[in-house]
């Protein structure tokens, strides 16, 4: 299975960046094998508006059934729910420990945003 989580660096060791949609990283890794493929966010990153959506079309685009991040806005949210995207909010730590988490089923997934936009 293919998730993504947002990240602050490049790689499995990296910690989760809060922030979904100006995210530096967003790590898409296969639970299974736990190879990965670092997208990098940075012209989501820097535009003035639309990030999350951006992003959220990213994720979809690469076929990841769930995103693993800290926060995610309410246009994000829909745009992931659209692409079939599970969102779980809430989760800190390095993307590898969120990835074992996630396998260990100790993430909760969301029902709505939990921020408003433009943060």
């Amino acid at each position: 299975m293919k998730i993504a989580v947002t990240s602050k660096g490049n790689n499995l060791d990296s910690e989760v960046d809060p922030r979904f949609g100006r995210a530096a990283y967003i790590i898409i890794v296969d639970t299974d094998t736990l190879e990965f493929e670092a997208l990098d966010n940075s012209v989501n990153a820097n535009s003035f508006k639309g990030a999350g959506i951006q992003a959220g079309a990213m994720v979809g685009e690469k076929k990841a059934e769930a995103l693993l991040t800290g926060f995610c806005g309410p246009n994000a949210f829909k745009t992931l729910n659209a692409a079939n995207v599970k969102v779980a909010n809430n989760v800190t730590g390095t993307v590898k420990e969120a990835v074992q988490a996630f396998k260990d089923g100790k993430v909760t997934f969301a029902d709505e945003a939990n921020t408003d936009g433009h943060w």
